[in-house]
């Protein structure tokens, strides 16, 4: 698809947005999106929190996970994970308002890598995450041909 006729990365996000129920369940907002980026973020709440007091592991991904969605499926054409590794470097707490932003780093073909740093509200980083998309067709906005 041509640059001219490709549709908004904000009307792609948002029709991704009206159909992702796991996010928003788990009370997350979509904050920005661009061309090969987007920031979510997410409050940790009273079920996010696991036996040591403090945010399951889970949720954190889940988080990193949906700004990694955003990112990589900015062109519009439906893009999935292949693989992904998180690496929690501190606990997040009851409470606290995590904020990941993503950022596609390679996209080649079918191929893409995304990373993604999930940060408190304050700055203190939390947990880096890499995700490596693969473009499998279709387009996210009804009518759009495939490119």
């Amino acid at each position: 698809m041509s640059e001219a006729h490709r549709p908004s990365v904000e009307a792609i996000a948002a029709a991704m947005w009206a159909e992702d129920r796991a996010s928003r369940g788990l009370g997350m907002e979509l904050l920005a999106v661009g061309p090969g980026r987007a920031t979510l973020a997410m409050r940790i709440g009273e079920a996010m929190v696991n036996g040591h007091g403090i945010a399951h592991g889970g949720f954190i991904f889940a988080l990193a996970d949906s700004a990694f969605a955003f990112a990589c499926n900015w062109t519009g054409e439906r893009t999935v994970a292949a693989h992904c590794q998180i690496t929690y470097l501190r606990p997040a707490k009851l409470g606290q308002r995590l904020v990941a932003e993503a950022v596609e780093t390679f996209r080649e073909g079918r191929n893409g890598i995304t990373d993604v740093h999930v940060r408190t509200e304050e700055g203190e980083t939390i947990a880096m995450f890499r995700g490596h998309s693969r473009t499998i067709g279709g387009s996210i906005l009804p009518g759009e041909a495939k490119s």
